[in-house]
């Protein structure tokens, strides 16, 4: 038996099953694709499908991302603050809403009535169906720290989870588009994305299912002899609070990982203006995306090794200096193409690892608050990861702008024309900008992250020590 294992049973809790350790996160890897499908063609079905105008786009558009961002912080606090269901407080959410999921999220894709009435049901079916599936979402990363008895065990979930969500990006490509043009040609064009996400969307609730089967044991349920105890789980409003402002190293992570999707999302957007623009080949925009991401799955996959070796917390801090520092020079040498397109690969390689990691440090967050407060925050805690991750989405459009204006960027500019102020500023988005969000997010995890291995394991024997007393 491994050391991590025997001192997961010393702490009271089940070893991590072999099937956890290779196949958590496929349920990850299907929510993935599914939203892909809003992520690639969401915008394409508005316009050129629904026929919706442009100021008609941006109002379903701003409207569903706002209310979803607003809503992003409220599934912990509820998964927390409520009764636990019939399989546990999280663990039941893995099959209680994700079934409703695809019925819900289709509509996203279907035109009914008039422009009024169809905007109406996509804006609804769009805010509803992120609700319903970002319960689930919630509750699954939550049982990382609820499986999870040793740092070891973390960093193990954390990683296979990110492998598998990113291995996402790399099936996409064969399955996101290969559907679409089987149900164009099977039902409608107009209706093919609504049938593609349909179908994306069960196979995600299958996955969640394998999930749920999967983490059986992990978690305590309620039973006649448990009922009597106090439930250290329910927590009250002031409760969630307490564990947000008592909890310093939640509020730095929180900053991190704000800069880690700044860094995500920046440079997916930016990437077409510099293939455009900078390389003047948009076909090697394709080349580009295929060999970072799988690069990325490799970082997430390896990213349990490293941790093991060096802890999740250093791990994270030096990936992130070191992917600053490749993208410098990939800024400095933004007119070698097939550099650049190798040192941004190598930057999503370390993003990897890092999207891998953070999970974790969530997890170490959860026993920090709950050695102080005494009350168990997990899902409170593990659903405030929602919240960088939407503001990211929220900024993203904003700072690209904002530097493509900068450089002067205008749609009538001939590519072949571009000017090196353009070029330059083009850089500044996809790689400046991202490079200096890891600097900060580095920074904040060396200076304000002080949670080390040993003391998470510390707290975590005072905790067990008290709910023995």
């Amino acid at each position: 038996m491994s050391e991590a294992s025997k001192t997961a049973e010393n702490q009271g809790g089940k070893p991590l099953s072999k099937a956890l350790k290779v196949f958590y996160g496929v349920g990850d890897c299907g929510f993935s694709l599914m939203t892909n499908v809003e992520s690639y063609y969401f915008n394409f079905f508005l316009t050129n499908l629904a026929a919706f105008s442009l100021p008609m786009v941006t109002l379903i558009t701003t409207i569903a991302s706002t209310v979803d961002a607003c809503l992003s912080w409220i599934y912990g606090a509820i998964l927390n603050s409520i009764k636990p269901k019939k399989w546990g407080r999280y663990r039941s959410w893995l099959i209680l809403l994700p079934w409703l999921v695809p019925f819900l999220y289709a509509f996203q894709f279907i035109k009914i009535g008039s422009t009024a009435v169809s905007a109406v049901i996509i804006i609804v079916a769009t805010i509803v169906s992120h609700v319903a599936w970002n319960f689930p979402y919630v509750a699954n990363v939550s049982m990382i720290a609820v499986a999870g008895k040793t740092p070891e065990d973390r960093a193990q979930l954390a990683s296979t989870r990110a492998a598998w969500a990113n291995l996402s990006k790399v099936l996409f490509s064969y399955v996101g588009p290969p559907l679409a043009a089987f149900f164009a040609a099977h039902l409608s064009e107009v209706n093919q994305y609504g049938a593609t996400a349909f179908t994306l969307g069960i196979f995600m609730a299958v996955l969640y299912f394998a999930h749920f089967k999967m983490f059986e044991g992990y978690e305590e349920v309620e039973t006649s002899q448990t009922a009597a105890k106090k439930d250290t789980t329910r927590t009250s409003g002031g409760d969630l609070l307490k564990s947000l402002v008592q909890n310093p190293p939640l509020l730095v992570l929180l900053l991190a990982d704000l800069a880690k999707w700044m860094f995500n999302f920046v440079c997916m957007g930016a990437a077409i203006y510099y293939f455009t623009y900078v390389a003047q080949n948009k076909g090697l925009m394709a080349t580009y995306i295929l060999v970072a991401n799988i690069l990325c799955v490799i970082g997430s996959y390896l990213s349990k090794f490293v941790a093991n070796k060096l802890t999740t917390r250093t791990t994270t801090i030096i990936t992130f200096f070191a992917m600053a520092v490749v993208m410098f020079v990939a800024n400095a040498a933004y007119s070698n193409v097939m550099l650049v397109i190798i040192l941004m690969s190598v930057a999503q390689f370390g993003y990897g690892i890092g999207y891998a990691c953070t999970p974790a440090l969530y997890a170490d967050t959860i026993i920090y608050s709950e050695w102080k407060t005494g009350k168990n925050a997990t899902g409170w805690i593990s659903g405030l990861q929602n919240v960088p991750l939407k503001v990211s989405i929220m900024t993203r459009g904003i700072i690209i702008n904002a530097c493509l204006a900068a450089a002067n960027f205008s749609t009538k500019i001939d590519p072949a024309s571009a000017t090196e102020e353009l070029k330059k500023g083009i850089c500044v988005a996809f790689i400046v900008v991202p490079a200096i969000a890891l600097i900060i997010a580095g920074v904040l995890l060396l200076a304000g992250f002080h949670l080390t291995k040993d003391k998470v394991v510390q707290y975590q024997n005072e905790i067990a020590a008290r709910k023995a007393a």
